[in-house]
């Protein structure tokens, strides 16, 4: 399929830039007379040793593409998920099935994310942990690009990784109440300190609990969470923390599979589905989660040159997830699906829908451990800051429940009727399933091990204003599954990176780098005779970029091309059915600017604008991607004067229109191209801080706009989040 790239986000890009430059020293020239040098933290936080780099290398000096949120930007965005704190990240779609509970789907640069907790992988299987809570987090990081040469097996879009908060010297509470619509509640406390008069016994308590109804009907939220820390730090060249996490949530999905004919497209019978309606069946439905996570993270600098570094972890996460939801089938629209061997039809009307129970009883334990040695040194005119480590990882998974479709829910002695079945229009629940036919449905889906390891090195070598990074490793992965065709499945690979950046003396450092990506995928080709496992998907990306942080001035840009291949896919040309993983190849290129700036001495600005070009193994666009995505946000808080501790932010939030395939509706004769239209949404953010006390309001989707944030060929939709308030007061001593 052949399309236009669109040109003007090429000339928003420079446009912004220039625009960006040209105000800096504007910028500048307002500060107080007193104004010293701002490091980087200021405009664009800090990595840290368990950050998405592993390593306090400055993100000036790294290259790739990095954003990062941090902890006082999470806040003053009024972010209630993480998916929420990276909807003002350029490169991420953080809402691409719209408004849900279960999980939070992000792809960066058109591809899926893996999530990733103080630099080790966080979330495995299918919804079978907790999502982490904003409140715990210090700050959240995106490392754009293929990651396998820090990371192993994993997606080339990049990583998500969030860096929990850690005990601090400096005692602090802060205890924050929170109320707003959908009957918000929260509270929560934050306390950090001092343990021992000697300082080096430290510790952090986090806890909160919440309850919430949701915009959809009958889905709601109780979450209770408590993240206790404690830091030894003997000396300064040691120090050990450990990092306690338990969450518990009782909740429903938010996710109802709506059909597209009624939604976004019009129904036959000219009626219209609610937003807010509720498929499932109360005392049936819920998506209850927990999950005990305990990390260690130690340090001890071994001499002037080595450091020993290493991050454990010991987790275990349940879900019990139970929902019925509305059959979607293409071509279906409204009408319920029924099955007979006699008819093998769709018959039915423009109201009901037959409705599919699904029962996951999921567990996953996982254990972990990152061992690196960092030297620094120089040779040969070479500064080095050389990374050496080992990682291993063991993650047991487990599954057990049903998923009955309507072909498996026929009542007896009623052709044409199916239990379960729904009106999409006026729901009336109690219409189920016979608890008996549900019991014996009910199977053990068996257990999967999968067992990692991998050895790697990364060296960042500085000569003049030179910076030249180059990395390697090697990963072995091994899974077994004694309930599938193929019960044991070997894979191995060798990733590498490498870049270079150059900084000049007014702050300007253009760079280039290549990346590569491996993930295993579990099975055998239908093509070979040997019953051959199937090859693990591979990816590489180019980079080309260039970063401007000027000396002594609140001011960073990003601006960066991209183009990313991902081979090993599906094969576009073996027959239909098959799983043949040898052939297909996709493409994601594209464009980012990030900026961010004091604009005076009260006010900053955040610029983030996207544009993709994507194309899967048929050649068709990406589905549920939006192709162009731009957002700005300014902020003021009064440092002095009159106006001395007011507050505000407003942000403006653009998704362009997003593909979802080619639907084949009953209603309509000829197959029509699913395409949502873009949106634009807006953010407020107004407070006060006085004394101890800090008062502030939020509100996402200021003008509460009805929009669908995808649409898919299949049948079904995904309405955005409606507007939400949350009133906030906070107390720090």
């Amino acid at each position: 399929m052949q399309r236009t790239k669109p040109k003007f986000l090429l000339s928003a890009l420079s446009s912004a830039i220039t625009a960006v430059i040209a105000a800096a020293p504007l910028a500048h020239a307002e500060q107080d007379a007193s104004y010293e040098a701002i490091e980087e933290v200021v405009v664009t936080g800090t990595l840290s040793r368990y950050s998405a780099l592993k390593s306090d290398t400055p993100i000036m000096e790294t290259a790739r593409s990095i954003s990062v949120e941090t902890e006082q930007q999470i806040v003053d965005k009024g972010a209630l998920s993480l998916a929420d704190v990276l909807t003002y990240s350029a490169g991420v779609n953080a809402n691409n099935y719209g408004f849900s509970t279960r999980s939070d789907n992000v792809t960066v640069r058109g591809l899926e994310a893996r999530k990733y907790q103080d630099s080790l992988q966080a979330l495995f299987g299918n919804y079978s942990s907790a999502r982490p809570d904003v409140y715990t987090l210090e700050q959240v990081e995106v490392l754009k690009g293929p990651a396998s040469v820090l990371y192993g097996q994993g997606s080339p879009g990049g990583i998500v990784n969030v860096v929990s908060k850690q005990p601090k010297a400096e005692a602090a509470t802060e205890i924050v109440a929170e109320y707003g619509n959908f009957d918000h509640k929260e509270l929560a406390v934050d306390s950090t300190g001092a343990m021992s008069p000697s300082g080096d016994w430290l510790y952090r308590v986090v806890a909160l609990t919440r309850d919430s109804d949701s915009q959809v009907d009958y889905v709601g939220e109780e979450t209770k969470v408590l993240a206790p820390s404690i830091s030894w730090r003997p000396s300064e060249n040691s120090d050990i923390t450990l990092l306690l996490n338990y969450r518990k949530t009782k909740s429903d999905t938010a996710i109802q599979f709506l059909p597209t004919e009624g939604t976004f497209l019009d129904s036959p019978n000219g009626k219209t589905i609610d937003s807010s309606t509720y498929l499932g069946e109360p005392g049936f439905n819920k998506y209850d989660t927990e999950t005990k996570s305990a990390t260690l993270l130690t340090r001890h600098r071994l001499n002037d040159v080595w450091t020993f570094e290493g991050t454990a972890r010991y987790s275990e996460g349940s879900s019990d997830y139970q929902q019925a939801w509305g059959s979607y089938y293409p071509g279906g629209g409204n009408r319920y699906y029924y099955y007979d061997p006699r008819y093998s039809t769709i018959i039915g009307d423009d109201t009901n829908v037959t409705r599919t129970f699904y029962r996951a009883d999921q567990e996953v334990k996982q254990g972990a451990v990152d061992l690196r040695f960092k030297a620094d040194f120089s040779t040969g005119g070479f500064d080095h800051q050389l990374l050496i480590g080992s990682q291993y990882q063991n993650v047991r998974t487990s599954s057990k429940g049903y998923m009955l479709t309507a072909d498996k829910l026929l009542i007896p002695g009623k052709p044409f009727m199916a239990y379960g079945v729904i009106n999409v229009f006026d729901p009336v629940y109690g219409n189920t399933v016979p608890q008996s036919i549900l019991d014996d449905s009910y199977i053990d889906n068996g257990n999967t091990k999968t067992i990692s390891s991998g050895i790697y090195a990364n060296d960042q070598l500085s000569i003049d204003r030179w910076r030249i990074t180059a990395g390697l490793r090697y990963d072995e992965v091994e899974t077994k599954d004694k309930t599938k065709s193929n019960p044991k499945q070997k894979d191995d690979a060798i990733s590498g990176s490498i870049g270079a950046l150059y900084q000049f003396d007014n702050g300007i450092a253009p760079y280039a780098s290549y990346s590569q990506s491996f993930d295993p995928v579990i099975g055998t080709s239908d093509k070979s005779s040997t019953g051959k496992p199937l090859k693990p998907q591979e990816g590489e990306q180019y980079e080309l970029g260039i970063k401007y942080q000027p000396e002594n001035m609140p001011l960073f840009i990003t601006a960066a091309y991209f183009d990313t291949k991902v081979t090993n896919l599906t094969d576009p040309l073996s027959p239909a059915g098959t799983i043949d993983q040898q052939e297909g190849e996709s493409t994601v290129s594209g464009y980012e600017l990030e900026a961010q700036m004091v604009l005076a001495k009260d006010f900053t600005l955040e610029l983030n604008a996207t544009q993709l070009e994507t194309e899967d193994q048929y050649g068709e666009r990406q589905i549920s991607v939006p192709e162009t995505q731009a957002s700005v946000w300014l902020g003021y808080h009064a440092q002095s004067g009159q106006l001395t501790g007011l507050k505000a932010g407003l942000g403006v939030r653009y998704v362009g229109d997003v593909y979802g395939g080619i639907f084949q509706s009953i209603s309509q004769p000829d197959p029509m191209v699913l395409e949502v239209p873009s949106v634009t949404l807006a953010d407020l953010m107004l407070g006060y801080e006085v004394a101890q006390w800090d008062f502030s309001v939020n509100v996402r989707n200021l003008e509460n706009k009805q929009y669908y944030a995808s649409c898919l060929s299949r049948g079904d939709c995904y309405p955005g989040q409606e507007r939400t308030v949350i009133g906030r007061i906070g107390y720090n001593f």
